[in-house]
């Protein structure tokens, strides 16, 4: 009997290709042009300013942009770099300095080799710690940036790029340096690249080194990225542990009113690039506040097709065969058997929610060998038969241009599928489950990764394959409950999208003891843990296989 899975209710209205890129471009217009006003008054406000007399400083303006996972945020930040410093082809330099941060050095090595490609190496430079293993670095890095020290730091480059944490500790040194007065910015417009994940506190560090301060990120996935206690969580009046945009906007604002005092300007990036038209319902499902959120792919776009080519594998035992034994293997026919109606489900775009009931017992939720087991069994019969990620093409403008393939044979680029968990034994597993795969099938490297979900935090893949976190679980509790969490594991893939659970998520929501939502003053919807969990559940194709 063949596997059905339900039909998640279509998004009505939906703008695709050209008319849904275009309302991306006149945010992205409009912000320049806010940029340009912005820079020239705070250039006005500077000029009049007499540090003798009575008046307070320059207040510093700010320009918030806010973005869905797979907006094409990064074009829009480069756009604005290359327009405030007059760099790039057909541009006139405007001699401006420019400091772009981050929180972590990661996200800045990306955006470090961009910016160097489309205004020149010699006028990006990436300030890193000696600490850091420059072998580790990603391959062109080094030839498309200035890679230097602190100490080392030209800080007549026009564009400068180093974390929050080192911009804190070393920005008094370079004021100091270039012989600045106190009122005056060491940057004249400083970018922070995923701001929603740097915290207030982290921010306050290196506030003071601009009078224009441009946010933009991602609002609805991980928070911000601090390990510490909070004890202000839930504090409207003060939390120097939220998202410092959070202080200027929505209904937490505690700035004197900021988005209506003329010094801020927020806006909403309406498009997303990224997914399959089909997924766009559960997209929106993770921005449900948002006025619209359409996607340059129109269903039919992108496809997966199975069975294109089949590989006969070497002679290399199972997850279920190594761990679990002949047991195990036995209790996974079903799911080997069912493979072609899941793969079948995939290749139409819409985010599939698989649960299987009649595993045998978990150690524990997140140690659940069989549950990786049947991962890798549904796995290894799409890599064997083979397999193709078929796509349209656009020009910048949306508007589809042809089409591509990519498979096996001729990978290189992001991997073509991503094994994501929450925890770290189940990834531990799930990277067994990936070398295991490369050899039995010789793929290449990079092919097909595991990663917990925070570290694939701003990755793209073509297809996710992920552990549902409430999978096996007897509550709701904070860590299953962290939305942001389950938005990165559900927005990184161009093309399918299968979450995996032991079958019973729906009990679970009906009957686990009501959790708070989230505390006021904290980024992120009103709604109870189990709502939202239910609308998003609503937003996948659900199939139930048992065994």
């Amino acid at each position: 009997m063949a596997l059905t899975f339900t039909t998640p209710t279509p998004v009505e209205n939906a703008q695709h290709h050209a008319s849904a890129a275009a309302s991306n471009a006149a945010v992205a217009a409009d912000a320049v042009a806010e940029l340009h006003a912005a820079l020239a008054a705070v250039d006005d406000a500077l000029r009049s300013y007499d540090p003798e007399g009575d008046d307070a400083a320059p207040a510093a303006r700010r320009i918030l942009l806010k973005a869905a996972a797979g907006a094409g945020k990064s074009f829009v930040l480069k756009r604005m770099v290359a327009e405030a410093s007059g760099l790039g082809e057909g541009r006139t330099p405007t001699g401006r300095s420019v400091g772009i941060t981050a929180f972590t050095n990661k996200q800045l090595w990306s955006l470090g080799e961009s910016l160097g490609q489309d205004v020149g190496a010699e006028n990006v430079a990436l300030v890193m710690s000696n600490s850091i293993d420059r072998d580790t670095l990603p391959p062109h890095l080094a030839e498309r940036c200035t890679i230097v020290s602190s100490g080392e730091l030209d800080l007549e480059t026009p564009v400068i790029l180093a974390t929050a944490a080192m911009m804190g500790m070393r920005g008094y040194a370079w004021k100091t340096s270039r012989g600045l007065a106190r009122h005056e910015p060491l940057f004249d417009v400083l970018f922070v690249d995923e701001a929603w994940q740097l915290a207030e506190h982290l921010f306050d560090r290196v506030s003071w080194l601009s009078k224009l301060h441009v946010g933009v990120g991602d609002v609805g996935q991980l928070p911000p990225l601090d390990s510490s206690a909070n004890p202000w969580r839930g504090d409207s009046g003060y939390n120097p542990y939220r998202a410092w945009p959070e202080s200027y906007v929505g209904i937490t604002a505690r700035r004197l009113d900021a988005e209506r005092d003329g010094v801020t300007w927020v806006r909403e990036l309406p498009a997303v690039w990224r997914p399959t038209g089909e997924q766009l319902g559960l997209w929106q499902a993770f921005y449900p506040d948002w006025a619209e959120l359409n996607c340059v792919a129109a269903p039919g776009d992108r496809s997966i097709v199975a069975g294109v080519c089949a590989t006969e594998g070497a002679d290399e035992p199972t997850f279920g065969e190594e761990i679990g034994g002949p047991e195990l293997v036995d209790a996974l026919m079903p799911v080997r058997a069912a493979s072609d109606d899941v793969w079948r489900q995939l290749g139409t775009g819409r985010p599939t929610l698989l649960e299987i009931d009649g595993l045998p017992e978990a150690e524990a939720a997140d140690i659940d060998v069989p549950l990786v087991a049947a991962i890798e069994a549904l796995l290894d019969e799409l890599v064997a038969d083979g397999f193709e990620l078929r796509s349209a093409t656009y020009g910048p403008d949306g508007s589809p241009t042809g089409e591509r393939t990519d498979g096996i044979d001729d990978f290189g680029g992001d991997p073509l599928i991503a094994l994501l968990a929450t925890r770290n034994q189940a990834v531990d597993d799930m990277s067994d489950v990936v070398e295991r795969l490369t050899r039995r099938y010789d793929l290449p490297e990079g092919a097909v990764i595991a990663s917990t979900v925070d570290s694939w935090q701003g990755q793209t893949n073509g297809i996710t394959v992920a552990i549902h976190p409430l999978s096996g679980a007897s509550k709701l509790d904070e860590f299953n409950s962290a939305f942001g969490r389950l938005a990165v594991t559900c927005t990184r893939a161009t093309h399918g999208l299968l979450m995996v659970a032991r079958a019973g998520l729906d009990d679970l929501l009906a009957t686990a003891p009501a959790r708070p939502g989230t505390p006021i003053g904290e980024p992120g919807s009103r709604a109870l843990p189990r709502q939202t969990h239910e609308r998003i559940l609503g937003a996948f194709a659900r199939g139930t296989l048992t065994i």
